[in-house]
């Protein structure tokens, strides 16, 4: 505070409380207007107040934070009177004509009191609305870092409905906070700039918490408010713009969203665009990136007007597309010979077909599952064959099968009907080491012509559980390998005919 007592005094003088320019109405073009404002008529009853903010704000800035300094640190003392000697041990850094100057400014505006009986200063009652104004300055970290724009005047506003005092002015206020912090937000989600997407979402999180831990004292504040017109109003508007505010979460979600699947990996280094931007924000002196990368200074060309014309026309001419011209149709052309080749089933079919057919000269005798799938040579039957039998089994006395031309139809005609068992068995086999347990029966001695337990649905199926020497299955035949353990599929595909089986019948 490089500040000597006689720039200190002439600064008093210069604004000094006493002086006055007139009245507010004078300032008005009208000054019957200035009668209409409930607002301006509310300010001129706190004539005192706005005179002792006067009188702290005036002058340079220097000045300026050290009587807030002063009147803060003697608003903050925990004694109704000060005597002038705590006074001097509190400013005891403070030079004494400086010190003098601020005391004497705080007492003409009334925000300090001598008295005399006691031979102490004493804070009034103006001093402490004052101090109750002034108390956001005195907090640690600046408020856009700590949601200070809204803490305040939610604070008030929820101590007032706690008191029972709140005011239409207070709800208006908070309300156009929240007005402004939402088009704020609004704006940075309509940038589009990461950077500022995440700026503003950090802001909006402590707004959105501020908001949930005040949402009781707001919708009490809406409830109270039956009865005043304006304080109703001001609810309301307060209200709405509360969920306008809380809405905007999804819209921060998806802009976030919309950025990152905009952001961009720089090859396999797994830096991102979004790494460049922060360093290039953060990096110092990015002149100095240039350096020796331009091999000679850049150097202009003055061009007259009808140059640079000549040159625009030159451009158009060679740029402009070419008129289509027109062209005749292709001349006629004999289609070239083609075949038709159809994909036969597979042979596992027929030759099940065929075993069955055998068996049938012998129609008393059972035969087992076991033997069907794996045929007359069980030790060359492979995995994917045994399994693509399992799957055909179920259509032995399927009605609607039975009726479709072809080995699929020849195969649901069968004398035989499957009974499956709840056990399993093991088999001697390469490739397959236990095979669900069943027998084929003649369907003579079936009690049901549709062979209900031949008829089961996918889970009766032939369950292979498991492979010797780590095998695979294909889902057919000569139709390539796959997962070890099989899905038996549904009757509709195991039995479904192809086109070429419906025509050769």
């Amino acid at each position: 505070m490089a500040m000597d007592a006689a720039g200190l005094a002439d600064d008093d003088q210069a604004g000094g409380v006493g002086t006055s320019t007139g009245t507010i109405a004078d300032f008005f073009r009208d000054a019957d207007a200035a009668q209409d404002s409930p607002l301006l008529w509310r300010l001129s009853r706190q004539q005192a107040l706005t005179q002792a903010l006067s009188g702290l704000f005036h002058g340079p800035a220097a000045l300026v934070q050290l009587r807030l300094w002063v009147f803060l640190q003697l608003a903050s003392q925990g004694q109704a009177l000060l005597p002038r000697e705590r006074i001097a041990e509190l400013f005891h850094a403070l030079r004494p004509e400086a010190l003098e100057t601020v005391l004497k400014r705080l007492r003409d505006v009334g925000l300090l009191a001598w008295d005399e009986g006691a031979r102490a200063y004493q804070l009034p009652a103006l001093a402490q609305r004052v101090a109750g104004l002034l108390a956001p300055l005195t907090a640690e970290s600046e408020g856009d870092d700590e949601g200070g724009e809204l803490a305040a005047l939610l604070g008030q506003v929820v101590g007032a409905n706690q008191l029972g005092s709140v005011d239409v002015g207070q709800v208006q206020l908070l309300h156009a906070q929240l007005a402004r912090l939402h088009g704020e937000f609004s704006d940075a989600i309509a940038s589009g700039s990461e950077f500022r997407l995440r700026e503003a979402r950090k802001r909006y999180d402590r707004a959105a918490t501020l908001i949930d831990r005040a949402s009781e004292a707001i919708a009490a504040i809406i409830g109270n408010s039956q009865g005043h017109i304006a304080l109703e109003r001001a609810a309301r508007g307060l209200g709405q713009a509360q969920s306008r505010l809380l809405a905007m979460a999804s819209q921060f979600n998806r802009a976030l969203q919309q950025v990152d699947r905009q952001r961009v990996t720089l090859g396999t280094t797994g830096i991102t665009s979004t790494d460049v931007k922060r360093w290039l924000q953060s990096a110092p002196l990015l002149h100095q990136l240039l350096h020796a990368a331009l091999a000679r200074p850049v150097m202009t060309a003055a061009l007259a007007p009808h140059e640079l014309l000549d040159v625009a026309e030159a451009e158009f001419e060679r740029d402009r597309p070419q008129p289509q011209q027109a062209e005749e149709l292709p001349s006629a052309q004999e289609a070239p010979a083609g075949t038709l080749s159809a994909v036969a089933l597979p042979r596992e079919l027929a030759d099940l077909n065929q075993l069955l057919n055998d068996w049938a000269a012998q129609p008393d005798a059972e035969r087992s599952v076991l033997d069907a799938l794996l045929g007359p040579r069980p030790g060359a039957t492979r995995y994917a064959q045994l399994a693509y039998k399992a799957q055909l089994l179920p259509l032995l006395g399927d009605p609607q099968a039975a009726v479709l031309p072809g080995a699929t139809g020849e195969l649901a005609r069968q004398p035989w009907r499957i009974a499956w068992q709840p056990e399993a068995q093991a088999v001697e086999h390469h490739q397959v080491e236990l095979l669900s347990r069943g027998q084929l029966l003649p369907a003579a001695s079936t009690p049901s012509p549709l062979g209900a337990e031949g008829r089961g649905s996918n889970s009766a199926n032939a369950e292979l559980d498991g492979l010797k020497s780590g095998g695979v299955s294909p889902p057919a035949p000569g139709q390539g390998w796959g997962p070890a353990t099989p899905a038996p599929p549904s009757r509709q595909d195991a039995g479904a005919p192809s086109p070429e089986e419906l025509k050769n019948g």
